[in-house]
């Protein structure tokens, strides 16, 4: 059926949920651990990859655990992620906004200014209709194709995703991945931004121990 808002919000290690059919805004918002998989009711008929599943603002916030979601979400997906894993089949505008940590793996189109603020994690972005290079932010994140190094981290996920929820998609990628993979970007922050983030936060912590030496 249909789940409200903030569906698996807060989520901890052990806590496991399988939804059949949508949910709202906020899904696994600020969850630290545990596992949410949302999926087309078992008698719907329509594409997954066509329909939105879940809504707006999609792990808000998170920490760790890993969502999988066999359709489309809004707005402002993984904002503020910094430790989540996800697999997601198109998002809407402002992607991983602010995101820290954590990888997302989009398997289909981005809306405009993914990666705006973005300083940590990774993502992977399924871009066959040629669009995604017009809409990230390139402010501080760089993209480029996938390396043979790639591979096995992303067909993991793809496969997993599959396992979890029968998503023709992932399926199609899965079975023609010498051809498929050459749709892939792979996004992170660049490397100067990574560098001033390793740097500022090595300052604080010598502030820190200078203070409690003064203590």
């Amino acid at each position: 059926g249909s789940a409200g808002q903030s569906f698996g919000a807060f989520g901890l290690t052990g806590l496991n949920l399988r939804l059949y059919g949508e949910a709202q805004d906020y899904v696994g918002k600020s969850m630290s651990g545990g596992e949410i998989v949302v999926r087309p009711h078992e008698d719907a008929h329509f594409l997954p990859h066509r329909n939105v599943i879940i809504g707006n603002t999609i792990l808000y916030g998170a920490m760790g655990g890993r969502l999988f979601a066999a359709g489309l979400a809004g707005e402002r997906f993984a904002v503020r992620n910094s430790g989540a894993t996800a697999v997601v089949e198109g998002v809407g505008d402002h992607g991983c906004e602010y995101m820290t940590g954590g990888t997302v793996v989009v398997l289909g189109e981005t809306g405009r200014n993914f990666g705006a603020g973005m300083t940590g994690g990774q993502a992977y972005i399924y871009d066959i209709g040629d669009n995604f290079e017009r809409r990230y932010n390139p402010e501080l994140i760089a993209v480029r194709r996938l390396e043979a190094s790639d591979d096995q981290a992303i067909k993991a996920l793809i496969t997993t995703h599959l396992e979890k929820t029968g998503s023709p998609r992932a399926r199609t990628i899965l079975e023609d991945w010498e051809t498929q993979r050459q749709f892939f970007w792979y996004v992170a922050p660049r490397e100067n931004v990574v560098a001033i983030e390793g740097a500022t936060e090595g300052s604080v912590g010598i502030e820190a121990e200078e203070e409690t030496v003064k203590a």
